[in-house]
């Protein structure tokens, strides 16, 4: 792991800088290049199959770029492991949740926090997370595969926030969740804002999705076809009517 030249402090938090990426011969990334910046939340928008999970993926490390590089916090991770990006400060939440449904809800979060920068901070992290959370202090002791969709929404977000991340990534937040459910999910992920956390969210809602965030990418076929605040992208007719039928 190796820092750039100049000042982290003049870079952005995280910076994907011409990445490709396949899945065996298919090229699923076609030179991806994106910025976020210390608490921002940006949104990534496209149809399924896009490669928007894939860039969270190699974000966070669980894949690798075939080519190209990405910076975060002033070091160049390209090539860091999964486990070494979370301990650099980078939380990704997956799409469908992925909690681990044999264990409690405390189970659950304490797993979040193995890190050893927050496993000292286990209680304060566990209060934290439980305030941002009140559903899910009155379920601690409840296996986490019993919680409804919208309960094990908020466990994986609170899951993701035990490790202290700088950026945290999440994929399809409102996914299979009723209209009121992922509203309530959404007011979350603005408190989290409210933290400093900066988050790069891949949303199929896409007015949701823009709604609370600063900037906005679109992908199509692997590569940003879009990029604009998030307010002109729901004002962009491209925009308006690939994704909302206007």
């Amino acid at each position: 792991m190796t820092k750039p030249n100049g000042s982290s402090a003049t870079l952005p938090l995280l910076e994907v800088s011409n990445v490709t990426a396949f899945y065996g011969d298919l090229q699923a990334l076609f030179g991806i290049n994106l910025k976020i910046h210390a608490g921002e939340i940006v949104t990534l928008i496209g149809s399924n199959g896009a490669g928007k999970t894939t860039i969270l993926r190699i974000i966070s490390g669980v894949k690798h770029a075939a080519s190209g590089g990405v910076g975060f916090d002033g070091y160049n991770v390209t090539r860091l492991s999964a486990h070494k990006m979370v301990a650099l400060g980078v939380s990704h939440v997956p799409e469908g949740r992925q909690v681990f449904p044999f264990l409690t809800v405390k189970e659950n979060l304490s797993l979040g926090a193995y890190t050893r920068r927050a496993r000292p901070h286990l209680k304060q992290l566990m209060e934290e997370q439980l305030a941002l959370f009140p559903r899910l202090a009155e379920r601690m002791n409840q296996l986490a595969g019993t919680l409804s969709g919208g309960e094990q929404q908020m466990l994986a977000i609170a899951r993701g926030l035990m490790a202290q991340p700088k950026l945290l990534l999440l994929d399809e937040p409102s996914l299979g969740l009723a209209p009121k459910v992922a509203d309530e999910v959404f007011e979350k992920i603005q408190e989290v804002r409210q933290k400093g956390i900066t988050m790069l969210i891949v949303e199929q809602n896409v007015v949701a999705g823009l709604s609370i965030g600063d900037r906005g990418y679109v992908i199509q076929h692997g590569a940003v076809l879009l990029e604009d605040t998030a307010a002109n992208l729901l004002k962009n007719e491209t925009v308006r009517a690939a994704y909302l039928g206007l």
